[in-house]
């Protein structure tokens, strides 16, 4: 038989075979082709929000025709020019109460590809359930739970809530917030919600019970300049700019050394005390290869990043700083940049009440156990994110996302959310979103005292 007939007959017999025993789609590739919450958490993880560039456009997109595809309506906002902010209303039977808000933001931070398992912005899916994606944390997993479980609720339950419940897609949280969530919480429009309680991103838990935050740290931007006589290498000066600003950073030292005593005693949680990390140093003359060794500069400088906690006094510290840290008496000067708000309208820290004698608070903590979970205690966030400006504005807040048994990796590389611990999210957010919508008492100022 010739090699053309060989080939012939084994594809003629390969032909055969295939009719008879038609390939299977794997598990693996199926749900990329179904229209399902995970399916859909994956598009959203897909679309490239990071700075320095995130693309807004797209994701308001993908979330205006979901959002039209469970029949409630939208509203693009746009306090800055290119970055939308997209609200979502569900309107309630009584527009008279103070509504619910929940809040998502779109962007996220940047991702370095070479250094995760798989594409940071290709949602993979693996084997064990896990999807890894630049934001799956935080908080594009909340922004997706949000949808689905109201979703849920309008769809198969057909619940109607007595307050409306809006949920705002921000622009620029991990920059500040400044033109995003300030703007709105400053604007018209937000007065016009008649905002009652609102929920904004958490943390995961590393056990089985979920965290919960009634604050966030509120962030300092201190920039330390040293000034001195320049001269040779070799000679000791009194109150060189060097000199002078290593002492300073001695006595910063200090400090930060008995704050975290505090925490490595057990005396107070990382987010409860006033936290001073250097972040650069600047000094020296430059050389083109370096720097001249010989010369002692005439100007230093250090910057750092300071985070203080809302039980924290700010006029205390300001003093501490100008006394101690960049006293004028050492030809030292400072500057303090105050990356958001610090006290509320009247004046008292930028804290939710976690008691009994705020209603939203216990409505809220039975929602969690109707839906089998359990909350540890409430915590002050380490960190920062918009729901500062509500607090700002005296509105009751927690920052709560639903991840149980998930190791902590935002701004992480191979930052991933496990399916399952997605799909239970979206049960939370049912019987959270069902009890304050359905809550008819309820005051913002019983909220909002001091703890």
């Amino acid at each position: 038989m010739s090699s053309i007939s060989r080939l012939l007959l084994s594809l003629f017999t390969l032909l055969i075979f295939l009719s008879l025993f038609p390939p299977t789609i794997t598990s693996q590739s199926q749900p990329e082709q179904e229209d399902t919450p995970i399916t859909r958490f994956q598009r959203y993880l897909r679309i490239k929000t990071a700075h320095p560039n995130p693309d807004y456009a797209s994701a308001v997109s993908f979330f205006t025709s979901e959002v039209h595809s469970i029949g409630l309506k939208t509203l693009t906002l746009e306090f800055s020019p290119g970055k939308p902010l997209l609200l979502v209303t569900w309107p309630g039977s009584d527009p008279s109460l103070p509504s619910i808000l929940l809040n998502s933001h779109l962007d996220s931070v940047p991702a370095e590809p070479s250094k995760w398992l798989h594409p940071p912005f290709s949602a993979t899916r693996t084997s064990d359930g896990k999807i890894y994606a630049r934001g799956s944390q935080d908080d594009k997993c909340i922004a997706i739970q949000y949808l689905e479980a109201i979703r849920n609720l309008r769809m198969k339950r057909k619940f109607q809530p007595l307050r409306t419940v809006h949920i705002s897609y921000v622009p620029d949280e991990e920059i500040g917030g400044f033109d995003g969530a300030a703007k709105f919480a400053a604007s018209k429009e937000f007065q016009d919600l008649n905002i009652g309680f609102m929920l904004d991103e958490g943390q995961a838990s590393t056990t089985d019970e979920f965290r919960v935050f009634y604050a966030d740290r509120s962030p300092w931007h201190l920039i330390i300049k040293a000034v001195g006589m320049p001269g040779h290498g070799s000679r000791m000066y009194d109150n060189s700019a060097m000199e002078n600003l290593m002492k300073s950073m001695e006595t910063i030292s200090r400090f930060r050394e008995n704050q975290f005593d505090l925490v490595k005693a057990k005396v107070a949680a990382n987010s409860e005390v006033i936290s001073v990390n250097p972040v650069y140093l600047k000094a020296g003359t430059p050389s083109p290869t370096g720097f001249v060794m010989n010369m002692q500069p005439s100007e230093a400088e250090a910057g750092l990043d300071v985070r203080l906690p809302p039980t924290a006094d700010p006029d205390l510290l300001r003093k501490r700083i100008a006394d101690e840290w960049a006293p004028a008496t050492r030809n030292m000067t400072y500057q303090i940049s105050e990356k958001g708000p610090i006290r509320d309208y009247m004046g008292r820290p930028l804290m939710t009440l976690t008691n009994e004698s705020n209603p939203w608070w216990s409505v809220f903590k039975q929602a969690i156990i109707a839906a089998g979970g359990k909350l540890s205690r409430p915590e002050i966030l380490a960190s920062t994110t918009d729901a500062r400006y509500m607090r700002q504005m005296g509105i009751p807040t927690l920052g709560f996302s639903p991840m149980i048994n998930t190791p902590i990796l935002l701004h992480e590389h191979n930052e991933y959310l496990k399916d399952s611990v997605f799909l239970k999210g979206i049960e939370v957010y049912e019987s959270i979103i069902s009890s304050l919508s359905s809550f008819k008492g309820g005051s913002v100022e019983a909220s909002t005292q001091v703890q």
